[in-house]
């Protein structure tokens, strides 16, 4: 189905997307090249045209030094002092001013590129910039005006090349503006640079004035996070798939031809894993078990901040990434028109340069002791498992994650953030000290490099920023260090977290676990052992079964072990420890008994999710049930392990997607499961298998509550996750009547009985002898949702 075809947008979405019809179409090259990173280091500049030292005019005389390069495509600069605010390059008294701050450098060049001598590695224009003219502190800048079509830029900074010091100054080499907003290097998904090149030099876009995009008056949709459903995607993966028929597969415009499934399935808010412009080809390397090659799928290695991925684009590099942001900025539009948030997964916790043997692409060869957590002797921090650990406590380094938050805000209307690895961002910086930190001593201050902090600075300042604060921040409270802050991340009422321990919990109850009942009641209450007692919400808890990382839902229920052979590392990668359970036998290849008990699974897992207090998350293609062959760390595959088929989700429509969909619907108009507040005694009443009497022994797997609701009236949920069935007592309500709604231990579609289901009346007379005496019985590995309703409405 073409989402396309609404009437109320798809003139101006049609209009839009017909200016990417001339667009490549993805071809993925198989040729035997590695990936490594000597590669990038043969990136040295040719210097094909006039070099200019600058001595710009001071105070703001409107004097210049005038440019021409040499040849037949002449261009005429005219260059001034420039201003060391704000950082990166910025449209201005008719130009371009460009300042970048780098304090350790000695020497800096700006350079233009030419989109046609970027490929051969090639500087169209450079120039020298002059600390006395062009320094102001430790930003270095200047202001040119002239004829920037078809122009990028890079900087040369040299310096003390002096590892065990920390600095990596290499001035043969362009490095990109961190500030940089868009980073041009290969245009198309997976496909080689020149010269077969992995790491193909990279540039930074231009801005120029004519830069528009018509927002049709789109602003933030600020829902009460209490109310969001949130819905983790993968950008290529949603539309890459051949099934997903869309015209411009793998793309932001591909999301936004399928936006309507979402809005079909109930949720109000994506979560975009990394759009942060990175390398998918950083450790190219052939794959014998599947044939094919590992690509860096994820993204979770980013290259630059400020920069969406234009390989996510249909436009690649066309227009030098103008077009690229305009099509993210797109997303977001049509995606607030269907009334459904935008998030975005990002990492500032590392970068792709890695450690001393990583390639120098940006921040390592613009100031890497200031960038980057050091140990004394220059050695990279590794609390992020990736090779190095982004500086985030350091003035500076703070300042620009706040300034690249702020950017996605304001000029891209992104609705919130989930911060990966969030917990190295409560870490203290390199070289901290209380002067360095807050601007004067403070005595007993021994607090060593990468101690975690109470009030960490930047934490601070993003809670209390009038932009940030104003958008949703959701922290994955732990890093690869062994820091875990789940319910005690630092979050001045502002911050919520995925909650680990929901997952986890619920994961051994659903599968019959003795010993969490009790537990399991916290998390149907939005974790109040976590986050009361700190003066936090239920909405604080983004709840989750399943993620990008480890089982899908399908697999959660399929496998007991995980299966990454095809990961090519001899099934070393990837968590041991999933909390699945195969149902009886291992693999899809079953008997029919078995596959009945998993699907009744995956209902009790999705149900779960609904019903329980906090902000629930579904992963991409949970809703129908997809499977990665029990792979639990997919990184590295751009193949059908990851995508998501749309066929499925077509055969799933009359089964599980149908429930999930239902469910979404009926937690939407609940108003109790989606409280502001923890439940209390005035509305929530705990049972067993009679009414009032709930059973938390270590034995227990029985748990049911009611719960009273201002739509619904009353509620009644309960979960046996026993092997044995059991009949349940339920609480007496004079006048009124329990009408069943959900069983998950009914076939498809009669698990869920909604009005405009065909045979509905047929199917609830089945109930009446049991209702009749108060009274429903619940088979083994079961849920079910009873709603209240007055006797004379039989």
């Amino acid at each position: 189905m073409n989402s396309l075809h609404s009437t109320s947008h798809s003139v101006h979405v049609l209009k839009f997307i017909s200016q990417f019809r001339s667009t490549p179409k993805f071809c993925i090259l198989k040729r035997n090249v590695t990936s490594n990173l000597e590669n990038y280091g043969s990136n040295h500049f040719s210097n094909s045209t006039a070099s200019t030292s600058i001595k710009a005019a001071r105070d703001g005389v409107d004097t210049a030094v005038v440019v021409e390069e040499e040849g037949p495509k002449l261009r005429k600069f005219q260059v001034f002092e420039g201003h060391p605010v704000p950082f990166g390059a910025t449209v201005r008294d008719g130009g371009v001013n460009f300042a970048i701050f780098s304090a350790n450098a000695v020497s800096a060049t700006l350079c233009l590129i030419s989109l046609s001598d970027l490929p051969e590695n090639t500087v169209t224009e450079q120039f020298f910039l002059d600390p006395l003219t062009n320094k102001t502190g430790d930003v270095w800048h200047v202001h040119l005006k002239g004829d920037f079509k078809d122009m990028l830029y890079g900087y040369k900074f040299g310096g003390s090349f002096s590892p065990e010091e920390g600095h990596y100054y290499d001035p043969s080499q362009i490095v990109l503006d961190p500030y940089a907003k868009a980073v041009i290097s290969r245009g198309d998904f997976g496909v080689f640079g020149s010269d077969d090149n992995c790491w193909p030099q990279m540039a930074c876009m231009i801005p120029t004035a004519d830069d528009k995009f018509d927002w049709e008056g789109d602003s933030l949709l600020k829902y009460p996070q209490r109310d969001l459903i949130i819905y983790e995607m993968h950008v290529r993966g949603f539309t890459q798939h051949e099934s997903s028929r869309t015209e411009f597969p793998g793309t932001y415009l591909g999301v936004v031809e399928k936006l309507d499934h979402l809005k079909e399935l109930g949720v109000n808010c994506i979560e975009l894993m990394p759009c942060h412009e990175f390398n998918e080809l950083e450790y190219y390397s052939y794959n014998s078990v599947l044939g094919d090659y590992k690509v860096n799928f994820w993204g979770y290695s980013p290259v630059n901040y400020f920069s969406p991925m234009t390989r996510y684009s249909s436009a690649g590099t066309r227009n030098c990434g103008h077009d690229a942001i305009n099509e993210f900025k797109l997303l977001v539009r049509e995606a607030h028109k269907r009334g459904i948030e935008v998030f975005m997964d990002v990492v500032f916790n590392h970068t792709a340069e890695g450690n001393e043997r990583g390639p120098i692409l940006s921040f390592k060869g613009v100031d890497n002791s200031v960038y980057y957590m050091l140990a004394p002797k220059g050695e990279f921090y590794n609390y992020s498992g990736c090779g190095n650990t982004f500086n985030c406590n350091h003035p500076v380094v703070r300042q620009f994650i706040l300034d690249c938050l702020r950017y996605w805000v304001i000029e891209m209307h992104v609705d919130g953030f989930r911060f990966d690895l969030a917990s190295i961002m409560t870490r203290s910086s390199s070289l901290w000290d209380a002067v360095n930190v807050f601007g004067s001593p403070i005595e007993g201050d021994l607090v060593t490099t990468g101690t975690p902090l109470g009030s960490p600075p930047l934490i601070e300042m993003m809670s209390n920023d009038p932009i940030l604060r104003d958008v949703k921040l959701i922290a994955e409270a732990w890093d690869a260090g062994g820091l875990y802050q789940v319910g005690m991340f630092p979050h001045w009422h502002i911050w919520s977290e995925w909650n680990g321990k929901y997952r986890d919990i619920v994961r051994q109850v659903i599968k019959g676990t003795d010993g969490f009942s009790g537990a399991f009641a916290e998390c149907l209450c939005g974790s109040p052992d976590l986050y009361q007692e700190r003066g936090r919400k239920p909405w604080n808890s983004i709840n989750f079964v399943c993620a990008h990382d480890g089982f899908t839902l399908a697999d959660l229920v399929t496998y007991n072990e995980k299966h990454n052979l095809a990961n090519g590392e001899d099934n070393n990668d990837g968590e041991n420890h999933n909390n699945s359970w195969n149902c009886g036998q291992e693999g899809e290849l079953t008997h029919i008994s078995v596959k009945k008990l998993r699907k009744r699974q995956m209902r009790n897992f999705f149900l779960c999710l609904m019903v329980s207090q906090g902000v629930p998350m579904i992963h991409m293609g949970d809703e129908y049930g997809h499977t990665k062959g029990g792979n639990n760390n997919t990184y590295c595959h751009d193949n059908y392990i990851n995508y998501f088929w749309w066929d499925k989700k077509e055969e799933s429509s009359s089964d599980f997607f149908r429930f999930c969909r239902l469910m979404t619907k009926f937690r939407h108009e609940c108003e109790s499961l989606g409280s502001n507040d923890f439940p209390t005694a005035e509305r929530l009443q705990w049972h067993g298998h009679a009414p009032g009497t709930p059973d938390w022994s270590e034995t227990s797997r029985f748990v049911a509550f009611t719960l009273i609701d201002s739509v619904k009236r009353e509620i009644y949920i309960a979960f046996n996750a026993s092997y044995l069935p059991v009949i349940i007592t339920l609480p007496e309500r004079p006048a009124y009547r329990w009408e069943p709604l959900v069983d998950t231990a009914k076939p498809a579609p009669f698990e869920f009985l909604s009005c405009d289901l065909p045979e509905r009346d047929t199917a609830m007379k089945q109930y009446s002898h049991f209702l009749e005496a108060n009274l429903y019985p619940m088979l083994s590995y079961s849920s079910i949702i009873l709603v209240l309703l007055p006797v004379d409405n039989a």
